[in-house]
């Protein structure tokens, strides 16, 4: 079972969940319930820990589509699981899928998971919004993806997980200007007055401004929180999961 602080939610058939840390079988500096495959833990401990988050949320863990994550603005379009493929998963930072079971993930440590679904037109979105994937507009681009399979902005359900806050992601000066120029909602200050950068508020605003209404946003700031990951707090450490898909 995974950890009691993990999230879960419906909404028409769309089903959205969040992990913490806890009730996976990783080491030390990756405990426990580390999903990121490429941060120097255990393969072994990762793929469990996979079985263990798919088994507690009710899905085959083979059923689970993962990205290979670069904090762009690629989004790719699915139908099946990566699987044995002999190409390389592609880079992107957005999938979206019309496919009713088909979980997607989306893996982070203090970037910002964005999980979208459209229940009525069948269509579901995972993306990853660290700064410069939020500035890029990865969130906007996965939106036009999914109006492109038939979802309607003001249908669409968004729900954004465990990262870090605006009171916590101190930046220079210089790269608060150039973010706040893109997306003025981001503009932030720590709570020791200096600098920052409020990710999750910059992807709201821009949902808001693509017509989508129905948000929610988590209250846990990731750095802050012993119960989750955080790269910016611990630097060699394992990464959460936001996870999504339709009946």
């Amino acid at each position: 079972m995974i950890g009691q602080r993990s999230r879960t939610s419906t909404a028409g058939g769309a089903h959205f969940a969040f992990t913490d840390r806890w009730g996976g079988v990783s080491a030390v500096p990756y405990e426990e319930l580390n999903l990121g495959g490429a941060v120097g833990d255990d393969p072994e401990a990762v793929r469990t820990n996979r079985e263990l988050a798919a088994k507690f949320l009710g899905l085959d863990a083979a059923r689970v589509v993962w990205m290979n994550q670069v904090h762009g603005a690629e989004v790719a379009v699915v139908d099946e699981p990566w699987g044995d493929r002999p190409v390389p998963v592609p880079e992107a930072d957005a999938v979206v899928t019309t496919r009713r079971g088909l979980a997607l993930a989306v893996l982070t440590a203090d970037c910002t998971p964005v999980l979208l679904a459209d229940p009525v037109a069948g269509v579901v979105a995972a993306a990853h919004a660290g700064r410069p994937g939020m500035v890029a507009g990865v969130v906007p681009a996965a939106v036009r993806a999914m109006t492109g399979l038939g979802a309607e902005p003001g249908r669409i359900v968004a729900r954004t997980g465990p990262a870090v806050c605006g009171r916590c992601y101190e930046v220079p000066e210089k790269m608060r200007a150039e973010v706040a120029a893109v997306e003025p909602a981001a503009h932030s200050e720590t709570s020791w007055g200096t600098p920052a950068v409020d990710v999750t508020a910059g992807v709201h605003a821009q949902l808001e401004r693509l017509g989508v209404r129905d948000r929610e946003q988590s209250p846990v700031c990731t750095l802050e929180s012993g119960d989750h990951f955080s790269y910016r707090r611990d630097r060699t450490t394992g990464r959460l999961a936001g996870y999504v898909w339709l009946d």
